[in-house]
């Protein structure tokens, strides 16, 4: 054997350490509170281990609420999402003048606040007594009904939690996606071109392919992204998601932890527990996918 064979995990020794401090002890902490029952978390002490937990979270209408919410906000923004990031990447690896400035452009929302980009949403959305919103002025002046998007009907503001959520992540597909479009060898575009090869059939038989590991990484990425949703809703809606009816899994989990009475961290880590297993469960079926379409 090797003397030096021990160098390479002397090497990763820092970066194994970390992960185990901080994310694999408070994983199987949490794990361990999820079985506690009655927990009370000022003298550290519980009643039994049992699945009570688990099932107070998934009979709570709170929690249901939010898992209805996530799977919503899921459904709708990733492959949105993804799908707008793609044409746009397209749009831009076609044009040379002020392609770095689009590029730019695009890529500012990524790198503004959250909060931030609520206010301006809120602004364009929200129903006051003193404006209506730029959104509902525009819908006025093409004879439309004034909606309230923030305080108003469960379908427009989960419209505007979408197009939110939609607006922040895409940014950062678009770069991706549009490196990896630089990255297609254009060789292959003079061969098709040569061949008289439709732009249709360019793209299904040459650039989808070439780019499809890049696609799949950020469809489970945007898919575990959603799952964890929170920001977005409190900059919307404020820190009562309950109240206003938009909570998220992630929202319940930080609710059950720093609520009344200290909280009921027992609570948190079974909802924090089934969050894990939908999100590794997601994971793995996009993984075995996208094996199943390398080969």
């Amino acid at each position: 054997m090797n003397n030096n064979s021990w160098k390479p995990w002397l090497y990763l020794l820092p970066a194994l350490l970390f992960l185990g401090v901080f994310m694999v002890y408070p994983l199987i902490d949490v794990f361990i509170y999820s079985a506690e029952e009655g927990y009370n978390f000022a003298s550290q002490t519980y009643f039994g281990i049992g699945p009570y937990n688990y099932s107070y979270v998934l009979h709570d209408p709170y929690f249901l609420q939010a898992v209805k919410n996530t799977l919503i906000l899921v459904v709708i923004t990733v492959p949105v999402s993804t799908g707008l990031a793609l044409l746009i990447s397209l749009g831009l690896s076609s044009i040379r003048p002020l392609r770095e400035l689009f590029q730019t452009v695009y890529f500012l929302p990524y790198v503004t606040n959250t909060l931030a980009v609520g206010l301006v949403f809120m602004v364009l959305f929200q129903k006051t007594e003193y404006t209506d919103g730029l959104v509902n002025l525009v819908l006025q002046w093409f004879g439309g009904d004034s909606i309230d998007f923030i305080d108003g009907p469960y379908w427009a503001k989960m419209f505007v939690l979408c197009f939110y959520t939609i607006w922040v992540v895409m940014p950062f597909k678009i770069l991706v996606l549009t490196s990896a479009l630089a990255s297609v060898n254009p060789d292959y575009y003079r061969a098709a071109r040569v061949d008289g090869t439709s732009r249709l059939r360019t793209f299904t038989d040459i650039t989808l392919p070439m780019i499809s590991p890049m696609l799949f990484y950020l469809i489970i990425t945007g898919f575990i992204g959603a799952f964890k949703a929170y920001s977005d809703a409190v900059a919307l809606f404020g820190t009562d998601l309950n109240a206003a009816g938009m909570n998220t899994i992630v929202g319940y989990v930080y609710d059950m932890l720093y609520g009344d009475s200290g909280g009921f961290p027992s609570y948190a880590s079974a909802a924090a527990v089934i969050l894990f297993w939908i999100i590794l469960t997601i994971t793995c079926i996009n993984l075995l996918v996208s094996r199943k379409r390398s080969f």
